[in-house]
């Protein structure tokens, strides 16, 4: 028997465009729903549920009950960790289906889809639920007569927004730790890529978490999200995605109840070549897959790329060269390396930037057009512009696409102070053979992350976020419990 294509996998695929309320399925309490179409080629991939306001209501009401009667946070700690286990089992026995449905959803290569997509958000799920019995409380200093306890307790319900870049990657960053800590969860995925983030609703109440603990809200920001953000009864919102939207969010946060806002925001990451990198052709390698990756569809991609001027025709010249790879292709073909931009409003605003950086004067090397028209899809030819100053658009703002800016520099200072010249300060990086300069350059650049002599090959046990506007607050790592969870001093008097 020969295994299925993923083209013929696509045509079997059931999609379920139902939002997941209290352990159920469920369209939008107002009936409406939108169409939920595939930037690889336009496919209509199915209706889906438009919830809004109504809904938010009813599904943060199911997460209060069911945090209210402890019927998950009162689990014993270790039965919470079997069944997030269970549940990251669950996420690999249906690989195939999860990595389909992202591909399809939201446009990038099937391969990455399953390799770094499911593979990493169900490891972030197992990550966290092996830390569950492995986080203890503290008992500070007191006087022999009293005993003083520091406890960490559930901050109780929370609502996640996550973006449609690795729609169920940002899922698991949210939900692990805040399921992990015995919240309950309202998540609202991007109305661009809803899919994944449903599906995993079905498999957590599979896995054996109760009713009302994981809901699932498809919807647009300004319906679903706004209401989320101001809901009254929610005590804790996380939110991926765009600064701008990030601003409006804290000010929701405020208006309402004064939630706890956590934010992980837009970037314009620097990467910093010197002429003595040890590796010039890893440097080289490192800097083009990074922006390239995921369409350029990255918060953390390093857009921003200062080379050594000794080295800079060298290092251009090595990086054309690596481009042909590169080349857009069919997202369910496993051999291709750079599928989709998510959809046309994203497309337009990638071209439009593209425009930009050619009438500012800026050297378009290579791409800079739209390619596989006759798919129906949305692909862009990675894009590289060389003499980029620091003062155009395309060396400023986020694009979220496939270019990259390349600007010199000959004093490794004026390079971190242009990298610092920015809003952002997501991540950075900087390539060197020389000690002093890698540790006092990371230590200078304003960042949340700084790689030296590669780049993003960090993992699930260190935490991201950012400096400045690129959010507050950090995934990943241990210290994403701090913002799933309160701090409770118990101070108790034991003798005279």
């Amino acid at each position: 028997m020969t295994t299925p294509t993923w083209h013929e996998r696509a045509r079997d695929l059931q999609i379920d465009g139902r939002a997941f309320i209290d352990g159920e399925r469920t369209w939008a309490r107002g009936e409406r729903q939108f169409d939920n179409h595939s930037p690889i080629d336009g496919r209509l991939l199915g209706a889906v549920a438009r919830c809004d306001a109504a809904d938010v209501d009813v599904a943060v009401a199911a997460a209060r009950a069911a945090f209210d009667d402890g019927r998950w946070a009162n689990f014993a700690p270790a039965k919470r960790k079997r069944i997030l286990l269970k549940f990251a089992d669950l996420m690999q026995q249906h690989a195939a289906e999860l990595a389909l449905l992202e591909t399809l959803d939201m446009g990038k290569p099937i391969k990455y889809s399953q390799v770094v997509d499911v593979a990493g958000a169900a490891n972030c799920i197992r990550w966290y639920g092996e830390a569950i019995d492995k986080v203890y409380g503290e008992i500070a200093p007191a006087p022999a007569n009293s005993l003083a306890l520091i406890t960490r307790e559930p901050v109780g319900v929370v609502g996640a927004i996550v973006p449609w870049n690795y729609p169920m990657l940002m899922a698991s960053w949210k939900i692990a730790p805040a399921l992990a800590a015995g919240n309950s969860v309202v998540l609202k995925p991007s109305e661009k890529s809803p899919l994944t983030a449903l599906r995993l609703a079905d498999l957590a109440l599979q896995a054996g978490i109760p009713a009302g603990v994981f809901n699932v809200l498809p919807g647009y920001g300004n319906e679903a999200g706004s209401a989320l953000a101001l809901h009254m009864d929610v005590d804790c919102i996380a939110f991926t995605g765009s600064t701008r939207v990030g601003k409006q969010i804290m000010q929701m946060a405020g208006q309402s109840n004064l939630k706890r806002a956590w934010t992980e925001l837009g970037g314009k990451s620097a990467n910093i070549v010197c002429a003595d990198c040890p590796d010039l052709d890893a440097a080289v390698a490192a800097s083009v897959g990074s922006i390239f990756f995921n369409q350029g569809e990255s918060c953390n991609a390093p857009s921003r790329l200062f080379v050594e001027e000794s080295i800079r025709e060298r290092f251009i010249e090595k990086a054309l060269a690596l481009v042909p790879g590169f080349a857009p292709g069919d997202p369910l073909d496993e051999r291709t390396v750079m599928g989709a931009i998510v959809d046309d409003i994203q497309l337009n605003t990638v071209m439009g930037y593209i425009e930009q950086g050619k009438a500012a004067g800026a050297k378009l090397v290579a791409g800079g057009e739209r390619v596989r028209l006759d798919t129906g899809g949305y692909y862009v030819a990675p894009t590289i512009f060389d003499q980029v100053s620091p003062d155009m658009t395309i060396a400023r703002e986020e694009i979220f696409g496939p270019v990259l800016s390349v600007l010199g520099f000959t004093d490794v200072r004026d390079a971190v102070r242009q990298a610092n010249a920015s809003p952002y300060g997501l991540h950075a990086a900087v390539w060197t053979s020389d000690l002093s300069k890698a540790i006092q350059t990371s230590r200078a650049l304003r960042a949340g992350t700084v790689h030296v002599n590669q780049y993003d090959n960090d993992d699930i046990t260190v935490p991201f976020g950012g400096y400045k506007q690129s959010g507050n607050g950090r995934d990943k790592s241990l210290h994403a419990f701090d913002k799933y969870t309160e701090l409770k001093t118990t101070w108790i008097q034991v003798g005279n």
